[in-house]
């Protein structure tokens, strides 16, 4: 071949061997969400200082991910796949053994440096290791992984807590990137034509390129982490990063596109496909960690659920999305993908709906089956989207792209966390003053809720001064749980709406038709 590289004799070692990375990684990103409590606790903490152990690993993740093909580029792609192994196992172990918050802190800030540009660097190396009617198949290995551990992540994480403590879900890490190590040094190999391209390419190392995405993306995501928590542009810190954030981004565009051998290439946009695959990544990693931060509090919070029995009904969305993808993969040999990807977010739209419509009286079934329909879509999006988004991308950009579509997706989640969790914040205020102004005498349904309240407690024993206390204090911790649930629907059902929205977006891909192998499909076990 003379325009793109050579497909591997035998790809599946080598999905295995970026496959225990990369699931190692992005179950990192949930699995300490359960245990902040515990962890604020141990280290003499505030839950609110305790939060910044999972900013501190999304800001460093966010970081390294447009810069992972560039570093590929300089260091070779198996020596810094391996290193950056390396460096997130240690500082997985490092996590672990820390003896206060701030060392926590430091050590999560280098594992997400290490692990996010395992996700950018896995994904090239499967599109070059697959020939391209069999890269459906590749990418479901990775869809898997960045939708199916973070769906376990939390179930995991709370189990761990309860049982052991909150350590070894940092040191679970060392037996898989052990294995990953192992794997990657035994089975990946930069292939010729890439060690060709980058020697007469002349890339050097970019000072200013890379100082300006760190400051961008560290600021504008300090800027959607803490905004909710400081009320937004009340703070002078929200504010300052925001400034900061905008100007640096601004600055690394203009700049970017000036340079031979820039950073983040963001001259891929001009193709068609991958503008349209990027934005729908950035939809649904909003829909997706939207509705992963969402649903936990819903049910914890409203329903009494507690981390186990929230993981429960998770769970079979997840081994869903595992079942489904691979499935998914096989249709798009002969299914138009544009169809496929409107019939994921259908179907994903379709679970928001059904969540928008829940009550404080669901059970788990009801709850389980509207988290397993959402996923059901999910599983239709990931694949089709990726294999759009690569059918026009050279070989020697596809460390590149790879990088920017997941850098997209990632921060579509961050942006989906901080919304809804704003959002969510902001209805409830609303409903509450909209219930609340019922709570009256001159309401013959609240005189009657009154009048039954105190004599069932007065028949059951308390005094007439108690009962008339007690009556009105339940009445208004009803109406604040029925602000809660009213103004959870009003987010699942922006979600499903966003999912609908994205559809009439297919209608811009160009060259979507299902690709068949010219002879015969690759070969699906190892010779």
């Amino acid at each position: 071949m003379t325009e793109e590289a050579s497909p591997a004799k035998a790809p599946w070692p080598i999905a295995l061997a970026v496959g225990v990375a990369v699931f190692m990684v992005v179950l990192d990103t949930t699995v300490a969400n359960v245990s902040l409590p515990y962890i604020a606790g141990n280290l003499g903490a505030t839950i609110d200082e305790s939060t910044w152990i999972l900013t501190s690993f999304i800001v460093a993740n966010a970081i390294i991910l447009p810069l992972a093909g560039y570093m590929s580029a300089i260091f070779g792609r198996k020596n810094f796949y391996m290193a950056s192994v390396v460096i997130f196992t240690v500082a997985s172990v490092l996590c672990g053994l820390s003896p206060t918050l701030g060392w926590l802190i430091f050590f999560r800030i280098l594992q997400g440096l290490g692990g996010g540009a395992l996700q950018p660097v896995s994904q090239a190396i499967l599109v070059e290791a697959f020939p391209e009617e069999s890269r459906g198949m590749a990418m479901a290995l990775m869809g898997v992984s960045a939708v199916f551990a973070p769906a376990i992540g939390p179930v995991l994480g709370g189990w761990i807590t309860d049982n052991y403590s909150w350590h070894w879900i940092f040191f679970i890490n060392l037996p898989m990137g052990i294995l990953s190590f192992i794997l990657v040094a035994r089975m990946i190999h930069d292939p010729p034509d890439f060690k060709r391209i980058v020697r007469g390419s002349g890339v050097r190392f970019d000072y200013i390129g890379i100082g300006l995405i760190t400051l961008a993306l560290g600021a504008l995501e300090i800027a959607l982490d803490e905004g909710q928590r400081r009320d937004w542009f009340s703070s002078d810190l929200i504010v300052a990063c925001t400034v900061i954030g905008v100007i640096a981004l601004i600055s690394v565009i203009f700049y970017e596109l000036r340079q031979e051998n820039p950073v983040i290439d963001l001259r891929l946009l001009k193709d068609r496909n991958f503008a349209v695959a990027t934005l729908l990544l950035y939809v649904l990693g909003f829909v997706l960690f939207g509705c992963l931060s969402l649903l936990p509090i819903f049910l914890q919070t409203l329903l009494g659920y507690t981390a186990i029995q929230t993981g429960l009904v998770l769970s079979p969305g997840g081994f869903a999305i595992l079942v489904m993808m691979p499935i998914v993969a096989i249709i798009m040999k002969w299914v138009d993908h544009r169809l496929i990807i409107a019939v994921g977010y259908f179907f994903c739209a379709a679970g928001l709906f059904w969540m928008a419509s829940f009550n404080l009286q669901i059970d788990y079934q009801t709850a389980m089956l509207a988290r397993l329909l959402q996923s059901f879509g999910l599983a239709f999006l990931f694949v089709p989207i990726n294999v759009m988004a690569f059918r026009n991308v050279p070989p020697d950009k596809t460390g590149y792209a790879s990088g920017f579509l997941n850098l997209v997706r990632n921060y579509g989640g961050s942006t989906g966390i901080a919304l809804v969790t704003t959002m969510l914040s902001r209805r409830t205020q609303l409903h509450q003053v909209n219930l609340v102004g019922h709570i009256s005498y001159v309401n013959p349904i609240y005189r009657e809720f009154m009048a039954r309240g105190n004599g069932l407690m007065i028949a059951h024993g308390a005094s007439s001064a108690d009962a008339a206390h007690k009556v009105p204090a339940l009445a208004y911790h009803m109406v604040m749980r029925q602000a809660g649930m009213l103004s959870f629907a009003d987010v699942f059902w922006m979600m499903g709406v966003l999912s609908l929205a994205s559809i009439p977006l297919l209608l811009l891909i160009q060259n979507s038709a299902p690709q068949k192998a010219a002879s015969s499909p690759a070969p699906m076990i190892v010779d």
